[in-house]
């Protein structure tokens, strides 16, 4: 073999270049197949929060995690978990180090972009009966014409909560929102791609069979209606109070011929929900204290109760830190977050809106961003050098595949995670995730390499 001219050593020293996992090395076939597998499983069990979180739960009381609420006493060694009203969870495990060491800090989200119903949802109109939704998230509402659409949620009743779940086993029915035929399509042709579908035209068609009495008016509203009320032993009042959405009724499968890539819906965020979980359940030998938040409410700014917006944060880190002999002030300055959420992956089909320089490409590994929000930064942390250069020497001592990305050209792109709430509480955070092919539409992609590779990102932050 010819030896390396002084050039190419120089080059190799100097010149920075992401790697392709498969030539790295770092991530074995076999041990990201057997991975990959479990997430697929947790998809398909976990398409809303609620679900997430109840899945969630099972995995980590199988490791020893106990039920906690603010104000119960607190253990160094414990293992606790706070569930935030069944839509968010706060995963700790409380270390052997000083706590005014900080806590080492991951933060993902685990909704997705949904239709939900309005609260008067069900209507009768030419014989067809419908439910009226409004979208939740940034959607491309035309991507949501003409899919199998499952329906999820709970209602909430007086004599007890139903939890309701219709068409995601083989023998349910599914649900339906039209769309015009080419042949008569012709106005529709004419207006803007984000037009031709309106929110007020995602409803959902319900059923078509009147119901059997000639007196009655609506009967094929009555007839969806005394079905629902049949299974779930509801009435059209109950629905006021429910938290009902239609997900997408389609399963996660592997994608391509070589089975490197996985579709499936709501990726963005449980794509980064399922490792940080993992990650933790395996550094029970961390001497650091861990934390691990998988919130809701990220889709649409992360405000209320169950989003990152909550004090909670805060109050958890609080308690903690009384409990170990710590100052909370302290505690938070000294802390340290990886916020986990998705970016885009390079899309061959739209190089123009992509700066190839600085985008994420599948199987390369992790995705940091230093920075998110739009235009001039606005709306982002930027978390600093000094940071940075702590998360990308720990991911290259400890064997992680990592890129530098943004979200899109700059004044094409942008987007927004929960790392500025988190910093915004004086705790460094930046930005980590997977890259996303097709990212909010109800079948998104990934590559199995970049998955597993944010497990052994966390782990190493964790460790």
């Amino acid at each position: 073999m010819d030896e390396k001219t002084q050039g190419q050593l120089l080059s190799e020293k100097l010149v920075y270049k992401t790697k392709n996992t498969f030539e790295s090395k770092n991530a074995e076939k076999d041990v990201v197949t057997e991975y990959c597998e479990g997430y697929k499983k947790f998809l398909d069990n976990s398409k809303t929060e609620r679900e997430a979180v109840t899945e969630t739960i099972s995995m980590i009381e199988k490791k020893g995690y106990k039920p906690y609420k603010l104000g119960d006493k607190l253990e160094r060694g414990g293992k606790y978990y706070l569930n935030n009203r069944n839509k968010s969870l706060f995963m700790f495990k409380l270390g052997s180090e000083s706590i005014e060491n900080g806590i080492r800090i991951t933060a993902s989200h685990i909704d997705s972009p949904r239709v939900d119903f309005k609260p008067r949802p069900v209507y009768e109109d030419s014989e067809m009966c419908f439910f009226k939704t409004h979208y939740y998230g940034g959607i491309k509402k035309y991507q949501w014409v003409t899919t199998p659409l499952s329906l999820h949620g709970v209602i909430c009743k007086p004599d007890g909560d139903v939890t309701v779940c219709i068409g995601e086993d083989d023998s349910d029915p599914v649900f339906y929102i039209s769309d015009l035929a080419p042949h008569i399509a012709q106005l529709q042709y004419q207006k803007h791609v984000g037009e031709a579908i309106t929110g007020e035209q995602l409803n959902l068609l319900a059923g078509s069979e009147p119901y059997d009495d000639e007196k009655t008016s609506d009967k094929v509203k009555l007839t969806v209606l005394s079905l629902l009320n049949e299974k779930y032993g509801c009435t059209e009042a109950d629905l006021i109070s429910a938290e009902l959405c239609a997900v997408p009724a389609l399963k996660a499968r592997d994608i391509g011929l070589d089975r490197s890539m996985i579709g499936s819906y709501g990726h963005d965020d449980r794509v980064c929900a399922y490792p940080s979980v993992t990650a933790m359940l395996e550094s029970e030998d961390s001497e650091h204290t861990l934390m691990n938040i998988i919130a809701d409410k990220e889709e649409v700014g992360s405000d209320g109760v169950s989003g990152m917006q909550c004090a909670l944060l805060s109050d958890i880190i609080e308690e903690i830190a009384l409990a170990l002999g710590g100052n909370p002030r302290v505690v938070r300055a000294n802390s340290k977050c990886l916020s986990a959420d998705v970016n885009v992956a390079y899309d061959p089909n739209f190089p123009e809106v992509f700066e190839r320089r600085n985008t994420a490409f599948l199987n390369h590994g992790v995705v940091l961003s230093k920075y998110t929000g739009a235009r001039g930064k606005s709306g982002t942390s930027d978390a600093s050098a000094e940071f940075v250069e702590f998360v990308t020497r720990t991911f290259d001592e400890e064997g992680v595949d990592w890129q530098m990305a943004e979200l899109g050209k700059i004044d094409l792109g942008g987007g927004g995670t929960v790392a500025k709430y988190i910093a915004n509480i004086n705790i460094d955070t930046i930005d980590l995730g997977v890259p996303v092919i097709s990212m909010h539409a109800p079948y998104e992609l990934v590559a199995k390499n970049d998955v597993y590779m944010v497990h052994k990102a966390i782990k190493a932050f964790y460790k």
